[in-house]
């Protein structure tokens, strides 16, 4: 095995999540695996060191540091483990309870649990089948220690998951073998649960009469893009853990309340900013959306408030293969020049969703919907009130008013076909996942070319670019938008908050312009930009959206959007090289370039 190189730890990039469905799936080609009661960590090797991030991007090497300790004797150059960190109690059962203790000051009980492998010595792994990244996984990984390897069996799902229900276990997490690694719910991963838990949102607390500190909790979930009422919470607390939420609510405390409570609850209720998360299992839910028999289990602080919604289990059948969603009037042209129909805008859309939802799923999205075809009316859709049906869901987004509304985002193949047969045709996202909409996980620059300009001056604009970027130490893919110009993409680690990283886009984009006046400007008056390109940073801001990789768009010839390699930037004739024809090619060209995805490159956003 090779040692450790200079390489630096491979970056965070999203993680696959699995989906919750009713049953076990039954049959061969299934992987099931012990369903791990703690928290998510994907864990970069190289150079020496390590580094830890939750399933959200957030750095938390410092509270693994033990744990990091025993990865950086791996005998590997460099690997992006994919797991969880657990504590085990004397039976071998994961309690996230223990871990939550174990963070506050014993960190060295904290076990690692190894599923899977997106790198391993430089090589990305993820277009691999998953029965041979665990096979890789498990020669790295040493038969005794605090890093284990997580084993599987193939079928016998469930007989597997009764026994581990019998065991008090928390579940099953149900993989198909030959699928590759995709940072998104694709239908790949199912989980079954043995109880019901999930994450729920503080909102408030009421008062004990027999101390200082509190009663219950009281509790939201985030419902079609609203802040709900979902009962409250008053068992499962030791006292050291009432009087550490008693210290952390009390300066979130509020006069007005973030919910309509039923009023015998809301009663004598203190009300606090809706900033918290807590883990909590419970029996059932009731008619009215309240939880009965709920357990309070631990705060969440890898979980943001606004990706906390309402869990619910689908059939296998639908949640395991992206189930067909029927498609209207599928001979309706939507592009009149060239006799395309919504049908095939549908079929592009379902042979693309494995490739395109790792750089579009869980992220607020606005959507182009032109309902009678790109030549009538179409207009812009952000928000939602729960039209579009349960498969195209919602995060809750404070405005400028102060006020939440419901943002639409997907993030599975129905969600995708879900908005197409509604009439959308192109997906424009934020520059920020709904874990974190604060900050930035992108930097984004459209290069706008002025009218007469052909598109070899955006190519040599888009190199000049490149390489102002590349001498700040930030590494760029292109990606054409099927429009006029050219995006030069920057991946970051998602740290930087938007006015830093507005700040940044603007100065350089106008550093850009002082450089090269000829060439580029950043001046926002559309008389100031005549022969010149436009080096738009206005993407780079909370709100802001850029088209999405893949996306179709609303133009003659239906062409699409289209990352592609710096290598491929130098002979590709027009930014709207690729059609809704080309899936196929876009399908293949996905699985064996080395294109990069959102993660791939994530870097920190450097200082002017």
């Amino acid at each position: 095995m090779p040692r450790a190189s200079k390489a630096a730890p491979p970056p965070f990039r999203p993680v696959q999540l699995a989906r919750l469905v009713d049953t076990v799936p039954a049959g061969a080609g299934w992987l099931h695996e012990m369903k791990y009661d703690g928290y998510r960590l994907l864990i970069a090797l190289g150079g020496g060191e390590a580094r830890a991030y939750t399933r959200s991007g957030l750095d938390w090497s410092d509270r693994f540091a033990p744990l990091l300790e025993a990865v950086v004797k791996l005998k590997v150059a460099s690997a992006l483990i994919d797991g969880e960190a657990v504590v085990l109690d004397a039976d071998g059962r994961s309690s996230f309870q223990s871990l939550q203790n174990a963070l506050k000051g014993a960190a060295e009980s904290i076990e690692y649990f190894a599923f899977d492998l997106l790198e391993l010595d430089g090589e990305d792994l993820t277009d691999l089948p998953l029965t041979e990244r665990k096979a890789r996984l498990a020669t790295i990984i040493p038969k005794t220690g605090r890093l284990r390897y997580s084993d599987h069996i193939e079928g016998s799902g469930e007989t597997l998951l009764a026994r581990f229900c019998a065991a008090g276990l928390e579940g099953l997490v149900s993989k198909k073998a030959d699928a590759r690694y995709v940072g998104a719910r694709s239908g790949a991963w199912l989980k079954a649960k043995c109880i019901k838990r999930q994450e729920f949102v503080m909102v408030g607390w009421t008062a004990s009469d027999t101390s200082r500190s509190f009663r219950s909790l009281m509790l939201g979930v985030h419902e079609k893009g609203e802040l709900r009422y979902a009962g409250k919470v008053g068992t499962g607390f030791d006292t050291d853990e009432l009087l550490r939420l008693q210290r952390l609510m009390k300066p979130l405390e509020r006069k007005q309340p973030t919910v309509e409570a039923p009023r015998a609850d809301a009663r004598g209720a203190h009300w606090i900013e809706p900033k918290l998360v807590a883990e909590i299992a419970y029996s059932e839910m009731t008619r009215d959306g309240t939880l009965r028999h709920p357990s309070y289990l631990g705060l969440r602080e890898d979980k943001k408030p606004e990706a906390v919604l309402l869990e619910t289990a689908e059939e296998v059948a639908e949640a395991a293969h992206a189930s067909p969603v029927p498609i209207s009037n599928r001979d309706r042209i939507i592009y009149p020049e060239s006799r395309l129909t919504k049908g095939e805008l549908a079929d592009y859309y379902a042979a693309v969703a494995a490739i395109m939802l790792p750089w579009m799923g869980s992220r607020p999205i606005s959507l182009v919907r032109c309902p009678q075809g790109r030549a009538k009316k179409c207009f812009f859709q952000k928000h939602d009130a729960g039209s579009f049906g349960d498969a195209v869901k919602h995060v809750a987004i404070e405005e400028k008013d102060g006020a939440d509304q419901p943002y639409l985002y997907v993030d599975t193949p129905e969600g995708l076909l879900t908005c197409v047969q509604m009439g959308t045709i192109e997906f424009h996202g934020w520059g920020a996942r709904i874990e974190d909409v604060e900050k930035a996980d992108r930097l984004v620059f459209d290069l706008d070319p002025d009218v007469g300009l052909d598109f070899e001056a955006v190519r040599a604009a888009a190199f000049q670019f490149r390489d102002i970027l590349t001498s700040m130490g930030l590494k760029t893919f292109p990606m054409l938008t099927g429009g006029k110009g050219v995006h030069v993409i920057a991946p970051l680690v998602p740290r930087a908050e938007w006015p830093e990283v507005k700040d940044f886009a603007h100065r350089l984009a106008q550093a850009v312009a002082q450089l090269d006046p000829e060439r580029f400007t950043a001046a926002l008056p559309k008389a100031q930009r005549k022969g010149r390109i436009f080096v738009d940073y206005l993407r780079n801001q909370r709100g802001a959206t850029a088209v999405m990789p893949y996306s179709a768009r609303a133009r003659e010839g239906a062409p699409v959007a289209a990352p592609i390699t710096w290598k491929e930037m130098e002979t590709i004739a027009e930014p709207s090289h690729f059609r809704i024809t080309d899936a196929k090619e876009l399908v293949k060209r996905a699985a064996s370039s080395a294109l990069q995805d959102w993660g791939r490159a994530a870097q920190e956003l450097p200082r002017l």
